[in-house]
């Protein structure tokens, strides 16, 4: 088990004590394994289980659940709390916006054991007199069930990714001389996708069992005379001739592009020089900024951003003016040593309420690169959403505006912003727009880059990375990009360190 997998069971563990109103501190102790755990840098299926008693947050009446779960990838504590817990009001903890203790009201109070229940009680305004909700609650959670469910059934593309590889790699250890593809959403490097469709050749005569796997998967035998032709006809949708790339293959601008564009000028991996927009043990990050620039260099990039939290995220560690002090200076250590790789000095700089960076200026004019992104008060009106983006933009320090909307796919819908005016701001400001390439997020939304490109405006594939392996969320970024047709002239991080170098300085 990874350690993300091994924390979400902790976290799980606690929140159902909780629910159950077992001793807060002992529930609580789960939920600080949970958190220890997940920032744990080294895996703990590779650590000594004598070690185990020294992680933090991981005392010795914990060890053992910890080796059980490592051992044999169940915890039996956790299994009889689950047999004590109806499966629909594990569902309802599921919820966003209500915690354990809520949910122990709703289910011990109102009787309600599953998310349909509760809708209808929402619907019926049951839960405006309930201790500690009200007519706001009551309304945010209708909207959060409502979102939920509408996105049932349907997947990231990176959370299906790993069984297709699955299921093309049995095949080719079962009939080597066999033809598969995925077809579909997943060729066409959907976002989200419903279903996972393979098309196989007919010398297939058995297929991998994937009854235990959440999406439907289907497989689509074909004479490999057809093999070509049955791929394509599946992921085209009829709307696209067959000269466009995978990717673009339903966007409805593929034509108008082809007019302009070349496919051979599409962003690729290989294209990228640079990895902006990373976090460091400096903030929130599981790996020192020594570990994250090396890794970078050795995956070949020129140029790494650091861009840890500002001094608004207290959540997240973020950097008060003597701790931007000692990581420049730690900065120009590392660029003496590692050079001609070259670590830039940037921050992600939270854009408060009014639009403006948290920093003063004397502070904001030491760095090399600043991702203003908004990360509080997320519940406002296209207005107001749209005026605070525009003010940061128009900020002169501001470089490129990350996650724009602040969406998280199938979890949590974006501000609405007016796209044109920000886009258009950013235009008139010389500023870059963040394609943020965590697989949960990627935004902006890749349908907004050709209106990007209209207006010459600098799309940044960032990663976000909060450990070192987050890097690699790149190649889901460029996936996104191609959809939305972006050309290497048009991204920033495919320049070379000059040439950004001499953009940043502009």
């Amino acid at each position: 088990m990874e350690n993300k997998e091994i924390a979400s069971v902790f976290k799980l563990v606690g929140q159902i004590m909780e629910l159950h109103g077992e001793n807060k501190f002992k529930a609580r102790s789960y939920a600080n394994a949970s958190f220890q755990i997940g920032r744990l840098s080294e895996p703990i299926r590779e650590m000594d289980p004598g070690a185990f008693e020294h992680i933090p947050g991981i005392g010795k009446n914990l060890v053992p659940k910890l080796l059980e779960l490592v051992q044999t990838g169940q915890m039996t504590y956790l299994t009889d709390w689950l047999e004590k817990t109806p499966d629909g009001v594990l569902e309802i903890l599921k919820i966003k916006g209500l915690g354990p203790s809520k949910v122990r009201l709703i289910w011990q109070e109102m009787g309600i054991e599953s998310v349909g229940e509760l809708l209808y009680a929402c619907h019926e305004n049951r839960l405006i007199d309930l201790k500690g909700f009200g007519e706001k609650t009551q309304l945010q959670v209708q909207e959060a069930i409502e979102f939920m469910l509408q996105n049932r059934d349907r997947f990231l593309y990176a959370s299906i990714e790993p069984l297709m590889l699955e299921i093309k790699q049995w095949v080719g250890e079962h009939y080597p001389d066999a033809l598969v593809s995925e077809t579909g959403g997943m060729l066409r490097r959907d976002l989200i996708v419903e279903s996972l469709e393979m098309v196989i050749s007919e010398d297939v005569e058995s297929f991998p069992d994937t009854s235990m796997n959440k999406i439907d998967v289907h497989f689509h035998r074909v004479s490999k005379a057809s093999f070509e032709d049955e791929v394509f006809k599946r992921s085209g949708e009829g709307t696209v001739d067959e000269g466009l790339v995978p990717e673009m293959r339903n966007v409805p601008w593929a034509k108008e592009w082809k007019l302009q564009y070349s496919n051979e000028e599409l962003i690729a991996d290989a294209d990228l020089k640079g990895c902006l927009h990373n976090h460091s043990t400096y903030s929130d990050g599981m790996h020192s900024l020594e570990v994250m620039a090396t890794h970078l260099r050795d995956l070949g990039y020129a140029y790494f951003g650091i861009c840890d939290h500002s001094k608004t995220a207290v959540y997240a560690n973020g950097l008060h003016a003597d701790r931007i002090e000692q990581q420049h200076t730690e900065i120009e250590s590392l660029n003496a040593q590692l050079g001609p790789f070259r670590i830039l000095k940037g921050i992600e700089s939270d854009i408060l309420m009014d639009g403006s960076l948290d920093y003063e200026e004397d502070v904001l004019k030491s760095f090399d690169l600043i991702v203003a992104s908004v990360h509080s008060v997320l519940k406002m009106d296209e207005a107001t959403a749209t005026k605070r983006l525009i003010t940061a933009v128009e900020n002169p320090y501001t470089k490129i505006l990350g996650h724009p909307t602040g969406r998280l796919l199938l979890s949590r819908p974006g501000y609405p912003i007016d796209h044109k005016k920000v886009i258009d701001a950013c235009a008139a400001n010389g500023v870059a727009v963040e394609l943020n390439a965590n697989p949960m997020r990627l935004d902006i939304d890749y349908t907004w880059i050709p209106y990007c490109m209209e207006k010459g405006v600098m799309v940044s594939i960032n990663p976000d990375a909060h450990r070192k392996e987050g890097v690699d969320h790149m190649r889901y970024g460029v996936m996104a990009a191609r959809k939305g047709g972006l050309v290497k002239e048009m991204t920033l991080n495919a320049l070379s360190l000059e040439d950004l170098l001499a953009w940043l300085q502009r």
